[in-house]
């Protein structure tokens, strides 16, 4: 019989594992480098407690569960098991038989590294050894307030951003060649992975994990995923990725029935799966589930030095009628259709992470009106630091897909979000699940000709910018690609180095984007109506907006938006001191593929009262045009003067 190894080290993490509160289990379940007895060997460690027995199988032993069999622990749920010989990369996954005398084969949960899918077995790892260079991009996050600075996240699918000529992957290591360079030249200030963690089905775009320690082997190792976050901290950029605690697919080879009965999933009937999505929930109810969620949530900010989780699916846990008709659930105690346990897990979560990593991003998909998404657990919030705001999302695209003409009866989609925007720190995203399924790409959402669709997107984009709320894009949007994302294949560049609008399109998103960083306006005061003042909010017969956006020292930009497909000639937008006023961006400049009308760059005010104020502009706004426009001499924005640049080379 195998000798047991470290009881002593153990028990005391054991003793917090079963009770919810280790934030850490990464150091002690999984397979682990170790030395014992004057051996170099792997110890592994797993919790399986309604197991008859545990053995390690792999190629090392010919697969042969009778031969590596497991100890019980002190804790008499968990195994483990020293295996001296083994070296990085052997295969292996855990033979565990069942009460009714069935083996099943896992891999491990909390497994460094796997087999590439379709491949399943887990793989011996070292994590440690990696030689980090962000120090000083580390050292910059903790003198910065996240609420007050610029945020606008490029959001990517690593595996079809771009590919090589063949149809395979870029690795970890030639995106850091390739992907790293073109978000800083492009002016973005995060990066956002959509999940890294190893899954088996492709065409669930890793939302359907069965990995949550692993980084997807599809693109490499772990310690090339390492270099990738390295070397985008180096270049200044925040890395977010996309975290999945709501649910887990039912492959054999995953936490499905891990031990032959229900142990990561609920085993409450109604609270078992998502049926639309064919996969398990997990039990927030059941305390070696918090530990372990909590755990690779922490793991990733611990060991790959993330800046942010977006948390996926919330609204999924909160609601115990998630996607269910009546009769397909039961009420909590209070006859309430809250999910209690899921609530008291997102609270403990975000405590744990920001306990450890005080600066770390926690932003939740939450596509309901559940209150106080980014308020502490002490006020009755779920303690994240932001939330996506879907609702801006849904009506701005339902706008958008109008005809002109019939804009006028929709209006309040343009403003109805200014009701609430000061209710939660918002993220404003158009993300990947809004340019699939016959969703039309961003580009093809727009009414109108082929030159309209480009104005329809360069308006929008102007509009979403001064908008209060931090910025999320999804890969493609930046040079107008028509054709839907596709997973099996990277994005069609040929478009923005070939085709006149599409490489213009991708000039007037970088100094948009540039823009943006270097206007505090836009991004210092967005809790407050401190930072926002509308100047016209009603004018539906021209689909025009106008506001003002204020940074912290009152310091302004004003902003219009037209949606018309015509030119309001001779269009009074009131302001509220007379003088001289200065356009500084305009979306119909022709370096961006516009026509150019604003002729005039200075406008002064005329004695004329319009939107509640004394003063006017006139101007001859252009039909899909954003402006944003300051005072002289006091303009508060030491933007860069923006000139025609050739389409950036990826």
């Amino acid at each position: 019989m195998e000798q047991r190894v470290g009881d002593r080290e153990t028990d005391f993490p054991l003793h917090l594992y079963h009770h919810g509160n280790n934030d850490r289990i990464y150091e002690i379940f999984g397979a682990h480098k170790m030395c014992a007895d004057g051996q170099e060997g792997y110890m592994f460690r797993v919790w399986a407690p309604h197991a008859a027995g545990v053995s390690v199988v792999g190629d090392f032993n010919g697969w042969d569960a009778s031969r590596n069999i497991m100890q019980r622990m002190v804790d008499n749920e968990s195994f483990e098991l020293f295996i001296p010989g083994l070296k990085e990369y052997d295969i292996y996954k855990y033979a565990i038989r069942t009460q009714d005398g069935k083996t099943v084969l896992k891999a491990d949960p909390v497994g460094f590294h796997t087999e590439t899918p379709p491949e399943t077995a887990s793989k011996l790892y070292d994590l440690e050894g990696y030689r980090w260079g962000d120090e000083a991009y580390l050292n910059g996050i903790y003198h910065r307030n996240i609420f007050t600075s610029p945020m606008n996240i490029y959001e990517v699918n690593l595996l079809s951003w771009k590919r090589h000529a063949d149809g395979n992957y870029l690795s970890y290591r030639d995106l850091a060649a390739e992907l790293v360079g073109y978000v800083k030249e492009m002016g973005y200030t995060h990066v956002e992975f959509m999940p890294v963690t190893e899954y088996p089905y492709d065409g669930s775009w890793g939302y359907q994990v069965t990995g949550y320690f692993a980084a997807t082997s599809r693109l490499g190792t772990p310690k090339d995923l390492m270099y990738l976050i390295d070397c985008f901290h180096k270049a200044g950029i925040g890395v977010i990725v996309d975290w999945v605690p709501a649910h887990f697919p039912k492959d054999a080879h995953g936490l499905y029935e891990f031990d032959g009965q229900p142990l990561y999933e609920s085993s409450q009937w109604d609270r078992m799966e998502h049926k639309s999505w064919g996969t398990r929930r997990f039990d927030y109810g059941r305390d070696e589930v918090v530990s372990f969620l909590i755990s690779s949530a922490c793991f990733f900010f611990d060991k790959f030095h993330v800046d942010g989780l977006r948390v996926d699916a919330v609204a999924s846990m909160l609601y115990l009628d998630y996607d269910k008709r009546p009769g397909e659930w039961v009420p909590n105690i209070y006859g309430e259709n809250k999910n209690l346990e899921a609530i008291a897990f997102l609270r403990r979560l975000n405590e744990a992470v920001f306990k450890r990593f005080p600066h770390a991003l926690m932003i939740a998909e939450e596509s309901t009106a559940w209150g106080l998404v980014t308020k502490p657990a002490s006020v009755g919030g779920l303690g994240f630091n932001f939330k996506w705001n879907m609702g801006w999302m849904n009506d701005m695209l339902s706008y958008l897909s109008l005809n002109p003409f019939f804009r006028m009866g929709s209006h309040n989609k343009l403003t109805f979000s200014m009701m609430y925007a000061f209710s939660e720190n918002y993220v404003l995203p158009i993300s990947h699940d809004e340019v699939v399924h016959g969703k039309c790409s961003l580009i093809n959402k727009m009414p109108g000709s082929y030159e309209d669709k480009f104005a329809g997107v360069r308006t929008f984009l102007g509009y979403m910018m001064a908008h209060p709320g931090k910025k999320l894009n999804f890969m493609g949007y930046e040079f107008g690609q028509f054709k839907e994302w596709d997973y099996h294949e990277g994005l069609e560049f040929f478009l923005r180095d070939n085709y006149e609008l599409h490489g213009k399109l991708s000039v007037l998103v970088r100094e948009l984007n540039e823009f943006y960083k270097n206007t505090p306006a836009f991004y210092e005061v967005e809790d407050s109506w401190a930072g926002f003042e509308w100047l016209a909010a009603d004018d539906a017969d021209r689909n025009i907006v106008s506001f003002i956006r204020r940074d912290k020292h009152g310091c302004e930009v004003l902003c219009l938006s037209c949606f018309s497909g015509t030119d309001a000639v001779d269009y009074l937008m009131g302001v509220n001191q007379k003088g001289k006023y200065k356009i500084i961006f305009c979306t119909d400049d022709k370096k961006y593929g516009g026509e150019g009308k604003l002729k005039r760059k200075t406008l002064t005010t005329v004695k004329k009262p319009s939107h509640g104020k004394q003063y006017s502009l006139r101007i001859d706004v252009p039909k899909f045009t954003t402006i944003y426009l300051v005072r002289e001499p006091d303009a508060p924005v030491k933007h860069r003067e923006q000139t025609a640049q050739k389409p950036v080379k990826n």
